[in-house]
This record gives structure tokens, C-alpha cells and sequence, in this order.
């Protein structure tokens, strides 16, 4: 029963974090001038992917190489498949046309270098200062094309006073630590309920733990989408997986080499691939995720976890 109601609480602080994490940052970029999408892609998707950063640094510092890189595989797989999906039943996500063009690329080119440096089952401290050195690029290239140039935003943004931008970047950083603690009580909640019940431990690590990670991007997206900032939520879930690789992984071998399974080279990483590449004809129809397409990611999600079990 403790356990049940710590999962229930750990649901309310995930949701009360994801709303203030996500109404402070829409205030705080209007406030700059800086697109919502870009806001999405670095200070939400940072925030959002720091449960994958504890969990891969924790496996590395004990040598469970193949848990560090198959949380950020699988968490990449969860933030299209069962994330936009998600999101996509709640409202329909309107992609601008920019993210074909700019960070859809980056993204789907980030997850073509980890599959070619990780060929080898390996990666080491040069690969992760490589990746780690790209982060750096896009963070500079976000901050450098984000402001938006009309003067109706520059007025709007000269009028914001400082200490609002200075309360609602205290917000924002509160919503953040609500995710990650909101996160953190369902799963150890949920792993507790799981072992009560006898579960597998198998069974624990694909549905709780990979998804379990994923929860900070699914509480921010959907209450993005439901609150009309769908640009936010598009930019979560590309810059969640564009931090995943290049910032987890880029940090952790840097820390202590990670070596891979043959599987997760077989398997998970060609899923990541396709479903990150599947994005391209899905936003090229009509510059938007709607529900049946939704479905569509969900469905694909759904099969990719009945495979594991196979």
C-alpha cells in the first residue's frame, strides 16, 4: 500500500513539474525572443534527460557498460514510439518546416555517428570527447538561430523585467527537479509493486526502467501539447535523443569506457535508426503528427517491445 501511494504521489510531482517546468520556459523564451522549439531542444530536453544521465553514470561507475548504452538506446526508441505517440493522441502536434530542414537531420545524423563509432562494440574516451564536442556545436547553433527577428517579439521581449525572467527561470529549474523526483518515486515504486507481485526481472527492466526514464519527457510533451505549445514538444522529445547520445554518451565513456552486447548492435540500435528516420515522411505529410499517426508510432512501439520478449 506505501508503495502504491508513493506511485500515485510520484504521478501528481511528476505532473505539477512538467506544468511549471513547461509554462516558466514559454514565459522565459517569449521573454528572450528565443523560438519555444528551441527552448524544447536545450533547457526542457536537458532537464528531461537527466534520469538516462544518472542512470548511464551510475551503470558505467559499475561497469554495467550494457545497461548505460541500452538506457539511452531504449529511452531514444521511447521518446518517438511511445512519446510523440502519446502526445499525438492528446493534440495534434504542427511541426514548422525549419525541423525538417535543421534539427530532424542533426538528430537522425547523431544516431547515424553513434551506430558507426559503436560498430565495434566499444566506445572510448575519444569518441565520447567527439560526441561530447558536437554537443557544444549545437547548443552554440540553437542559441545562435533561436531569437526570432520580428520587432513585435524584440518589443515584447524588451518589456519582460528582469527579476519575471529571474522567477520563472527559478520555476523552471524547480519543474526540472520535479520531473527527475517524480520519476524517480514511480519507478522504485513500480519496481517494489513489480517483485511483490512476482514479476520478472526482465519484465521490470523493459517496461518500468526504459520507460521509467522517459517519464520527464512524456509529462513535459504532453502537457506542452495540451497547453498549444507544440513546437516545445516536438523540440523535447529531438533534443531528449540529441542529449541522450551526444551528452550521456558522450560524458560516460569519457568517465570509463562502455563495451556493448552484439544484441543491442542487432537489435535496439537499427530500431532507433528506423524509427528516427520514419519521422521524415510522417512530418513531410502535412507539417504534422496527429492522432492516427499517433496510433501509428504506438503500434510500432508496441511491436518492438513484443519482439523483445520473443
Amino acid at each position: 500500500m506505501l508503495a502504491a501511494a508513493f506511485f500515485v504521489l510520484g504521478m501528481a510531482v511528476l505532473y505539477v513539474g512538467a506544468e511549471t517546468m513547461v509554462n516558466s520556459s514559454s514565459r522565459l523564451a517569449a521573454s528572450y525572443g528565443i523560438r519555444p522549439l528551441v527552448i524544447g531542444m536545450t533547457v526542457v530536453a536537458l532537464g528531461t534527460s537527466m534520469p538516462e544521465l544518472m542512470v548511464s553514470l551510475l551503470a558505467a561507475f559499475r561497469d554495467s557498460s550494457d545497461l548505460a548504452a541500452g538506457n539511452v538506446i531504449g529511452s531514444n526508441i521511447a521518446n518517438i514510439g511511445l512519446i510523440l505517440g502519446c502526445t499525438a493522441l492528446f493534440a495534434p502536434l504542427v511541426v514548422p518546416s525549419g525541423v525538417l530542414r535543421r534539427e530532424l537531420p542533426f538528430m537522425i545524423g547523431t544516431s547515424l555517428l553513434l551506430a558507426l563509432l559503436a560498430a565495434n562494440g566499444r566506445l572510448g574516451f575519444g569518441e565520447g570527447l567527439l560526441l561530447f564536442t558536437l554537443l557544444l556545436v549545437f547548443i552554440g547553433y540553437c542559441l545562435r538561430t533561436g531569437r526570432r527577428k520580428g520587432p513585435e517579439e524584440k518589443r515584447g521581449a524588451a518589456m519582460r523585467a528582469s527579476r519575471s525572467r529571474w522567477r520563472d527561470a527559478v520555476l523552471a529549474l524547480a519543474g526540472m527537479i520535479g520531473l527527475g523526483v517524480g520519476a524517480e518515486m514511480m519507478v522504485r515504486s513500480a519496481i517494489f509493486l513489480a517483485r511483490s507481485f512476482g514479476i520478472s526481472e526482465l519484465v521490470i527492466g523493459i517496461s518500468v526502467v526504459a520507460v521509467g526514464t522517459s517519464l520527464p519527457e512524456l509529462a513535459a510533451s504532453g502537457i506542452g501539447a495540451l497547453r498549444g505549445h507544440s513546437e516545445l514538444s516536438i523540440g523535447n522529445v529531438l533534443g531528449s535523443n540529441i542529449f541522450n547520445i551526444l551528452f550521456v554518451l558522450g560524458v560516460c565513456p569519457m568517465i570509463r569506457p562502455l563495451t556493448f552486447d552484439t544484441s543491442l548492435l542487432r537489435l535496439e540500435l537499427p530500431v532507433m535508426l528506423a524509427f528516427s528516420i520514419a519521422l521524415v515522411p510522417m512530418i513531410l505529410h502535412r507539417h504534422a503528427i496527429g492522432r492516427g499517426k499517433g496510433v501509428l508510432l504506438l503500434a510500432g512501439y508496441a511491436v518492438f517491445i513484443g519482439v523483445l520478449f520473443v
